[in-house]
């Protein structure tokens, strides 16, 4: 099980550097005014969110692996694992928003992507907290 516990804190933490970048390249994008740096920001957030899907992907599965081969409970879980949904409902949205960026239809400023950029910052802290000191 120490493997799959290594493996789930890689996949994690691969995830959540997409999940702490890709924003920032929505920064950049809000307010890009030339066509090929547009195009360039518009390539590099299609390719890390390609890429960081299946970490995701990988880091839910290990993690319900670890769930149920470990047998965990308490409140600190339940709080976690709705913490967890709300991040990967964080990720598609961020989908949601790469798709309205590439069909021209963004309607955010760089100001509101700078502060949707720390809700994965956020959520880290306390998911790690949970998980951690188990306050519940």
């Amino acid at each position: 099980m120490l493997w799959v516990k290594a493996f789930h804190i890689i996949f994690v933490t691969s995830w959540f550097a997409g999940l702490f970048y890709l924003p920032r390249i929505f920064v950049n994008l809000a307010m890009a005014r030339e066509d090929a740096e547009c195009q360039r920001l518009l390539l590099m957030s299609h390719k890390l969110y390609r890429f960081m899907t299946p970490l995701a992907v990988l880091a839910l599965a290990l993690g319900i692996w670890l769930w149920l081969g470990y047998g965990i409970t308490g409140g600190w879980l339940h709080v976690k694992l709705t913490l967890v949904a709300i991040l990967v409902a964080y990720h598609f949205y961020c989908g949601h928003l790469l798709t309205l960026f590439k069909q021209g239809r963004n309607t955010h400023s760089h100001v509101w992507y700078r502060w949707f950029n720390e809700v994965p910052v956020l959520m880290l802290v306390a998911v790690v907290i949970l998980v951690v000191v188990k306050p519940l």
